[in-house]
């Protein structure tokens, strides 16, 4: 979902190449090392201490409200939050800012209906939560396969992000060289799942949580002071640079030229609000803490933290379109993803300044965090899946030891990982706001629906929920298909095809509300007793945490 499209030389990479040299390119690859040999390191010591599958898939419940909240904050802070969205506001204004607020929005729909009840229903997985009161083996298979592509759709926009933020620092500007940067970033990823788990995993998303905030913080400070901390000259410099004027600042530049892109607008603000309680990689942060209440905290700091966040990408955004001309963002990368780092250089000094030097290297490098702490999340959410839903209840029908449960699920993670470095390539030109909002949307087609549905509607059956999961995830992965975020447009995964049936680029607007009438619909044709039975008993394990882990 590129926001924009241009030939244009790459300004900012040559910019870079040029005053880059060797101290400055030195700097930043040196800082790169340096965080991941300590990630790594702190992965082999968590490993260490991995002991059994609650080790492995839920870091063994001993995380706090806090540490947790950290957690989930790394996880959902990603590259679409920190390279995406500063590049749609730097390139769209108004309508790029709109991904900030629907992000921050779905965290409501996650505390109020998902998190607690979540935590007392479950063990590691939502398949835990569906197989309590319908038939275990198709609710887990389903479950396992939603789980696994939902987590393809959201590593797919790190490994962009990931191409497109190394090529910048090391000046690279040929698809080989960005096809590479994908396929290392693959392999650290599926190494911090095997080695460490959870445990390691949940240690590398914290220490990025408060990497990101504080880098983030340094460049919002800078920015405001540059505009002499006056948001509305930060506002009319960023309008005055676009080219586009006052219409930078108003609704309409993207989703308000045709009558589609308005509906395109709605079907997007659908998957945002409603896709953060549907995404495997945060449901399954719920099983670390030891209670529910402990989950509840964790969701509240989590708010904070993101909150904060976003408001900051203010700066990050309309700073970038207020001192780097669109040539320059766009000619970097025609999505917009390296706005963020290019307005890092740019606030420190230039890029023929050691200074500007500095702070891109300081801020590429929380922006690598921020991309290898996010796949390390995904992987282990769908080869958690993979292992527990799939491999040991359904295809070892509950026969499988915990040790080679644990033993398929890091043969899972490389893998899925394989599979995330194949489609990485083919989406390089892609925003990865726009990806991301994608995964949104599948997961509030197949995974919301049914987990709602499952926690609070009595008659729901075994049938219900695998028409919910099929259909929406059939549904929209179809339709994603079939749009221009893969043929028929310059920006297109695949431009030079045409096949676009599908006008919108977020079919949220269709999948979404299928997904629930789905499930609806194949619980009052099934005539099943035993799912309605067992309500009761969900219910109150639900909202008391009677009988859970």
């Amino acid at each position: 979902m590129s926001l924009t499209h241009s030939l244009a030389p790459a300004t900012g990479q040559v910019q870079l190449a040029a005053a880059g040299a060797s101290q400055h390119r030195t700097l930043i690859v040196t800082l790169f090392i340096v965080f991941v040999l300590l990630t790594l390191g702190i992965t082999v010591w968590a490993g260490r201490k991995t002991k059994d599958a609650t080790d492995f898939y839920a870091g063994g419940r001993e995380f706090s409200g806090l540490q947790n909240g950290l957690a989930i904050s790394g996880d959902y802070m990603s590259a679409a939050s920190f390279l995406g969205i500063a590049g749609a506001i730097s390139l769209a204004g108004y309508d790029g800012f709109l991904y900030s607020i629907g992000f921050l929005v779905a965290w409501l729909v996650a505390l109020v209906l998902v998190a607690e009840p979540l935590r007392n229903s479950g063990r590691y997985t939502m398949g835990d939560v569906l197989a309590f009161r319908m038939r275990q083996r198709p609710v887990r298979t389903a479950a396992g396969i939603s789980t696994i592509v939902v987590s393809i759709f959201y590593l797919l926009a790190q490994m962009v992000g990931a191409g497109a933020l190394v090529a910048l620092l090391l000046g690279i500007t040929g698809d080989t060289g960005k096809n590479l940067i994908v396929v290392l970033v693959g392999v650290v990823m599926v190494l911090y799942v095997t080695i460490g788990g959870m445990k390691g995993t949940t240690w590398v998303q914290m220490i990025k949580a408060c990497l990101l905030i504080g880098g983030t913080l340094v460049v919002t400070v800078l920015v405001f002071h540059k505009f002499h901390y006056n948001l509305s000259s930060l506002l009319g410099a960023a309008a005055e640079n676009s080219g586009k004027g006052a219409a930078f600042l108003e609704p309409g530049l993207k989703y308000g030229v045709t009558t589609t892109s308005k509906i395109d607008f709605i079907s997007l603000g659908l998957a945002l609000v409603l896709g953060t309680a549907g995404l495997p990689h945060i449901l399954i942060r719920f099983y670390t803490v030891p209670t529910a209440k402990a989950a509840r905290k964790s969701v509240n700091w989590a708010i904070g933290i993101i909150g904060v966040f976003y408001l900051m990408t203010i700066a990050l955004g309309f700073g970038a379109a207020a001192l780097l001309s669109q040539d320059t963002i766009i000619g970097s990368d025609k999505a917009g993803n390296t706005a963020a780092p290019l307005l890092a250089q740019e606030i420190g000094g230039g890029a023929d300044s050691t200074g500007g030097a500095i702070l891109l290297a300081m801020i590429s490098a929380v922006a690598f965090a921020t991309i290898l702490a996010v796949v390390a999340g995904l992987t282990l959410a769908s080869s958690s899946s993979f292992a527990h839903d799939l491999y040991a209840n359904v295809i070892r029908k509950g026969q499988a030891t915990e040790k080679e449960e644990v033993s398929a699920a890091r043969i899972s993670s490389v893998v899925i990982g394989a599979v995330a470095i194949g489609l990485g390539i083919f989406a390089g030109g892609l925003n990865v706001a726009g990806l991301v909002a994608l995964a949104f949307a599948v997961a509030a087609s197949a995974n919301l629906p049914t987990i709602l549905y499952s926690l609070f509607w009595k008659r729901f059956t075994t049938r219900g929920a695998l028409w919910s999961i099929y259909g929406g995830l059939i549904s929209s992965v179809v339709l994603v298909f079939f749009s221009p975020v893969v043929t028929s447009k310059p920006t297109s995964m695949f431009p030079d095809a045409d096949f676009a049936l599908f006008p919108l680029e977020n079919p949220g607007l269709v999948s979404i509300p299928l997904g629930f009438l789905l499930g609806w619909i194949g619980s009052v044709v099934s005539k099943e007793e035993e799912a309605v039975k067992k309500h009761a008993e969900l219910e109150v394990r639900s909202l008391t945490g009677h009988g859970a882990l």
